[in-house]
């Protein structure tokens, strides 16, 4: 019998030590935010470290980049916070897996594959994320109900963690409670009082004098700027922090990111008083800090917000004649994000606040790497560091919007910085290939040592980052994405010398069965299709649309169709997500989307 367990023993010890070789992963993800808030990247791209408009601080990720490799060329793959972060967890284009916007999606259709930090944990990874949370895909399923799809062990959410028990700053949600129904805001006064108002009732009943009253004292209080020029007109977009530094939602999140990792092996109390257990220290550790900034409310603490506002800055150029030539989707983005009937005034606050914003979130930043590298080094563990910036871009006058969501560059452009403890990535180098967020969770999953060449992850739409470091080669000649909110479904096409556009589903595919109509975009009137086209060689700023001029038109009837047939008929994916398993995958056209242009030289101008 002890030979036996000598044996087993023997095992055990063997892939424990093996399991330690595993780096611990820190991936860090901001919110909304521009990729020119960061001087390294500005520098790196245009030699200057101001972004186009003005002032920006970065010194923590500016050292990271020193630390590693960054990638300025990187684009998400949805210009929206679902979808997009769907495919960073997946690996797979929106129409790869069926999350398009903010659709309530589960794991029960037998085409659904399990997110990265899911097949690290069979890896023996322990896995925790602060911030946004993990099951902001998959969290709901026919018969469930809500309920956490596990994609992380260990979860703090901004909003049902760390807001609803009182921790942070100023927020809104919605209400359910018979008349009093709608979005509540819920804001903290200097007297140590909260205000608690609606701006929003349930349809038919209009705001009370004290929701009015209330809203307006503490608009005052925190000199808050409301986009009032656009749809929403209560979006605050502007204005002072009710807390300080390091204690608002996003300081919370550190916060608590903080005592997972310093009380390691032990049980802790959170900020809210509740008991938890600390990270294993014998264990692979993937932690997923997620902040909530510079996302709405846009709210810089005060000490930040004073460095900012000092700086005058230069509001990008927009005339209301570009509107003229948009197809009317296009001009659904102007409208849902209107900044340019604002005031001078008020479009240098709103811009000042971003980057005020953002230059707290990279004080936040440098304190999360410092933790997590004193923890590494506590355990004398190897680490891998990676930053997405911004799930997806933001607006501040570009196209004359303050907003996300439209097909343009500032809306899907981001970059990625990687560092590690060891030489796996080059420090101080600046790689310029076109890759996106789709390469994050084969890069992760490569770095926790999965085999991703195996036939068990050809689904996988990404590459590993990894083989991008050592050599200049391009993968892919464009990027692609889509997502179905504020002006219904549209995918884009982005090259270096063209930006192309589409409507891709005649309605929202709820009214649908799953891909029924599926070639619609490719066969309507043109019209219909709604097609945009921009000639960066000339309009890199893409303020000109071209495709219904006449030089143009054979060009976009091209893209058309490489477009369609890349996101309509290669494996597309859509779901009926209000049952078990109803889905349809579309392969009209499968191995169009193969990351080729070869766009015929006769039709460009």
């Amino acid at each position: 019998m002890k030979k036996p367990l000598i044996l087993l023993t023997s095992c055990f010890f063997y892939l424990f030590a093996q399991a330690q070789e595993k780096p611990n992963i820190l991936w860090i993800v901001t919110d909304d935010q521009r990729v020119d808030s960061i001087e390294s990247y500005n520098l790196a791209t245009t030699g200057k470290r101001e972004s186009a408009i003005g002032y920006v601080s970065s010194p923590n990720i500016d050292k990271l980049v020193t630390e590693g490799t960054m990638f300025v060329n990187a684009y998400c793959n949805a210009p929206v916070c679902g979808p997009s972060r769907g495919s960073m967890y997946t690996g797979q284009y929106p129409f790869r897996n069926g999350h398009y916007g903010f659709e309530q999606t589960h794991q029960n259709p037998d085409c659904v594959k399990q997110t990265f930090p899911q097949i690290l944990r069979t890896v023996g990874y322990q896995t925790a994320v602060f911030g946004k949370p993990g099951s902001y895909i998959y969290k709901w399923g026919p018969g469930q109900g809500f309920h956490d799809a596990r994609l992380f062990d260990r979860k703090v959410s901004f909003k049902h963690d760390l807001q609803k028990h009182g921790q942070g700053d100023l927020y809104y949600h919605s209400v359910w409670k018979g008349s009093n129904t709608g979005i509540e805001e819920v804001a903290p006064m200097p007297n140590g009082k909260t205000l608690k108002y609606f701006i929003k009732r349930k349809k038919g009943q209009k705001l009370t004098n004290d929701d009015i009253e209330k809203r307006k004292k503490v608009d005052k209080t925190y000199r808050i700027l409301r986009s009032y020029t656009r749809n929403n007109k209560t979006l605050i977009i502007g204005g002072i922090n009710p807390k300080p530094a390091g204690k608002t939602v996003d300081g919370k999140i550190l916060e608590e990111f903080k005592r997972y990792l310093v009380n390691q092996d032990k049980t802790y109390k959170t900020t809210w008083g509740k008991d938890e257990k600390g990270v294993k220290g014998d264990q692979p550790l993937l932690v997923n800090l997620s902040f909530h900034l510079p996302h709405t409310p846009v709210l810089p603490p005060k000490k930040f917000r004073d460095k900012f506002k000092q700086h005058k800055y230069k509001v990008p150029d927009f005339s209301m004649s570009e509107l003229d030539n948009l197809a009317p989707q296009m001009k659904k983005y102007f409208i849902a994000g209107n900044m340019h009937d604002m005031t001078i005034k008020e479009k240098q606050q709103a811009i000042q606040d971003y980057y005020a914003f953002c230059a707290y979130g990279d004080y936040l930043i440098g304190e999360g790497i410092k933790t997590f590298k004193e923890y590494c080094k506590k355990n004398n563990q190897k680490y891998i560091i990676l930053y997405t910036v911004g799930d997806h871009g933001w607006h501040l006058g570009e196209q004359g919007i303050e907003a996300k969501f439209s097909p343009y560059n500032t809306s899907y452009k981001g970059a990625i910085i990687m560092a590690s403890s060891d030489n796996k990535v080059a420090k101080g180098v600046v790689k310029k290939q076109l890759t996106e967020y789709v390469d994050i969770a084969p890069t992760l999953l490569k770095t926790g040592g999965v085999d991703i060449n195996s036939t068990e992850y050809e689904y996988l739409d990404g590459y590993s980052l990894y083989d991008f470091l050592n050599n200049d080669t391009e993968k892919r000649e464009y990027i692609v994405g889509e997502t179905h909110l504020v002006a219904g479904h549209r995918a884009t096409l982005r090259s270096k010398d063209f930006s192309f556009s589409m409507r891709t589903r005649p309605v929202n595919i709820k009214k649908l069965a799953p891909n029924e109509d599926i070639k619609w975009a490719l066969n309507c009137p043109v019209e219909k299709a709604e097609l945009s086209l921009f000639d960066l060689r000339k309009d890199p700023m893409e303020q000109n649309d071209v495709a219904n001029k006449k030089e143009y038109k054979a060009l976009a009837a091209w893209f058309r169709k490489k477009l369609g047939n890349a996101v309509l008929g290669d494996r597309r994916l859509e779901v009926n997500w209000a049952e078990a398993n109803t889905y349809n995958i579309s392969d009209f056209a499968k191995g169009a989307h193969d990351g080729k242009l070869e766009i015929p030289t006769n039709l460009i101008p």
